[in-house]
């Protein structure tokens, strides 16, 4: 069964920082690709930042570069997006997002993204 629990969302000043975890089941974690993804009210949801599981490679959008870090710890099946210098346009939802988009498509690639986890709630005050 494919499941993804996502956790450490919370609310921080500007320039603070927060941890999310995401919890994957077996089966999720045996995808190709694993993400993070954050959706704000009114706005639609975007790919944060992903990592080819096997590979290790790592994908982020431009607006995080340099203060967010995707990583993953692979004995406890788990992903973790490490966020640091916070900005309040970094309030969103946040939700764990798991793919197998196949050999054509890297893990950057948002689109083929098809599981997903409940989300967390992160905001950022000024």
């Amino acid at each position: 069964q494919v499941q993804m629990v996502e956790s450490g969302g919370g609310s921080v000043q500007a320039g603070g920082s927060l941890r999310l975890s995401c919890l994957a089941t077996e089966v999720t974690y045996n995808k190709k690709c694993m993400a993070w993804f954050r959706q704000a009210p009114g706005k639609e949801r975007e790919g944060v930042a992903a990592v080819n599981l096997a590979a290790r490679t790592t994908y982020y959008r431009n607006s995080v570069k340099g203060r967010f870090s995707i990583s993953q710890d692979n004995a406890k099946n788990t992903v973790y997006l490490q966020m640091n210098s916070l900005k309040p346009e970094d309030t969103a939802m946040y939700y764990c997002a798991a793919a197998d988009p196949g050999a054509w498509y890297s893990c950057g690639y948002w689109q083929k993204y098809d599981y997903w986890g409940q989300g967390t709630q992160v905001t950022v005050s000024s």
